[in-house]
């Protein structure tokens, strides 16, 4: 188990940034952990291959010629400052339970993939790994560009792929389904002193760059009645947000990014661009909070003689992890001696965009102190063989379900 949580650490120093773990999509570093774990892939029986969309993929074969495979994953790259957990832990937990067959075949393959996007970062778009996995990563998405003006095909070709063969990246239907392994990136497993927890569902998200705009001018010869200040309309804006989040129960809202321009202490803010991130289990309740403070950015700019606009970035659906799935992996917990317990996710992950496709399911590891996206980012060793004994008792039911 410890080995485990050391690897995770080991790659968390293949990093663009010195002292800190920042890795976004398919930059530099991504060389160095897809050689690492290729080299451990290897090592347990595993071929591996890294496909068009820089995810890399690690096959273990089953008894059987041209059978189906159960694919275990989660993501390699991370937010800025990030600690050594989130999703790579994943990708580490599904090369050790393989090496925990010890070289033992199943009627199914299991191919393990480390995507090469989830976080949205580089391109303020997520899930790109997967997307190519599940046959929704289009041109619209591979002509996105970063702030430097490189689009995501660029990228991809900058590191030594071919983003014409994304399509060969598209899963068949000859797959069980998808299961992934993740840390609850929050308190509710520690608050309860339990070691795992089944997510039922993943919340729906929205993601929006909302903008005002006013009129820039010197902050020392223009009175406060007559400024068309736009960090003001903004800075008011922000508190509705909060309010309106903070009255409907299970919902988050968050403004997380603002860019206030011209940018100068002397100088009234002329535009302010603001990202917004709405996120409930309930899509009718987050699209109609979306729609509320949308509204209230219209009264704030009507009031205020700005100007207000907003785009969509992303409008994710809530998903539902499938029942058998579920119900499979809830037995697997008991088999292991451990507490049974349901939850839904309030964070975006992979599993999401896999279940369009297939049946998914995931396994949430405690999250000591509930950090994370943040260098405190912990999991435990006994919390790890927990996750471990759950996912081979998972491979051997569905192993006989399948036979």
């Amino acid at each position: 188990m410890h080995q485990i949580i050391e690897r995770c650490r080991q790659l968390a120093t293949y990093s663009e940034e010195q002292g800190v773990v920042t890795r976004t999509f398919l930059s530099e570093p991504m060389h160095c952990v897809h050689g690492t774990l290729r080299r451990w892939m290897e090592q347990v029986g595993m071929s591996a291959t890294v496909d068009a969309a820089g995810n890399l993929r690690g096959y273990y074969s089953s008894v059987k010629p041209s059978a189906p495979r159960l694919i275990i994953g989660s993501h390699l790259d991370t937010v800025p400052h990030a600690g050594a957990f989130d999703g790579i832990l994943g990708v580490v937990m599904g090369v050790a339970l393989v090496e925990l067959l010890r070289g033992r075949r199943l009627d199914f393959g299991i191919e393990v993939v480390g995507f090469s996007e989830e976080e949205g970062v580089r391109f303020g778009i997520p899930f790109i790994g997967s997307r190519a996995l599940t046959g929704t990563l289009d041109d619209a998405i591979l002509s996105r560009q970063d702030a430097r003006g490189t689009s995501v095909a660029e990228a991809i070709r900058a590191f030594g792929l071919d983003p014409s063969a994304i399509g060969e990246a598209r899963v068949t239907d000859a797959t069980l389904g998808y299961l992934e392994f993740h840390i609850e990136q929050g308190p509710v497993l520690e608050s309860l002193c339990l070691p795992l927890g089944i997510v039922t569902a993943i919340a729906g998200q929205s993601r929006l760059e909302v903008v005002f705009e006013g009129k820039a001018n010197h902050a020392g010869t223009t009175p406060m009645h007559l400024r068309r200040d736009a960090l003001a309309g903004a800075a008011e804006w922000i508190g509705v947000v909060e309010r309106e989040a903070a009255a409907i129960p299970s919902l988050v809202a968050t403004v997380g990014k603002i860019d206030a321009r011209p940018g100068a202490g002397n100088v009234i803010a002329g535009s302010v661009h603001m990202s917004l991130d709405v996120r409930h289990a309930d899509d009718e309740i987050r699209v109609r909070t979306v729609k509320r403070l949308l509204d209230g950015a219209d009264r704030i700019r009507a009031r205020r003689g700005l100007i207000a606009s907003s785009e969509v970035r992303l409008d994710q659906p809530a998903v539902a992890m499938d029942a058998q799935f579920v119900e499979t992996l809830a037995c697997s917990v008991r088999a292991g001696g451990y507490t049974e317990h349901r939850m839904h996710s309030g964070a975006g992950h992979d599993a999401m965009i896999m279940a369009e496709q297939m049946p998914a399911a995931m396994l949430f590891l405690r999250s000591p102190g509930g950090v994370s996206h943040h260098p405190d980012e912990s999991v435990l060793d006994e919390d790890v063989a927990a996750a471990l004994a759950t996912g081979l008792h998972f491979l051997d039911q569905l192993e006989r379900a399948h036979g």
